[in-house]
């Protein structure tokens, strides 16, 4: 079981910023032009987004942040996996170098 201290650690200083009303309204805008998960249409299948993704990483940059071109609608399945292993490796297998 996990204690505390080890939740608290797992809380991004910026985590705040996913609840700001202009994040919200990034986040319904972005699902409202693009309702479908952009790495699934790449591989020609059609799946409901229901995650807004950084495409570069904030890393607490507001200015990428709330920007709404570096945003990309994504299924929960892509999201967790295959963007994380993108953001892990540097790159896409399928297209190269980030």
């Amino acid at each position: 079981m996990p204690t505390e201290f080890t939740l608290a650690r797992k809380v991004k200083p910026f985590q705040h910023l996913y609840w700001s009303p202009v994040w919200k309204s990034i986040r319904h805008e972005r699902l409202k032009a693009s309702p479908l998960c952009a790495l699934c249409l790449q591989q020609g299948r059609h799946t409901k987004a229901t995650v807004v993704d950084h495409i570069k990483p904030h890393r607490g940059d507001r200015h990428l942040f709330f920007r709404l071109s570096n945003t990309q609608s994504l299924c929960k399945q892509c999201h967790d996996s295959a963007k994380k292993a993108i953001e892990h490796r540097g790159y896409d297998r399928a297209v190269g170098a980030a």
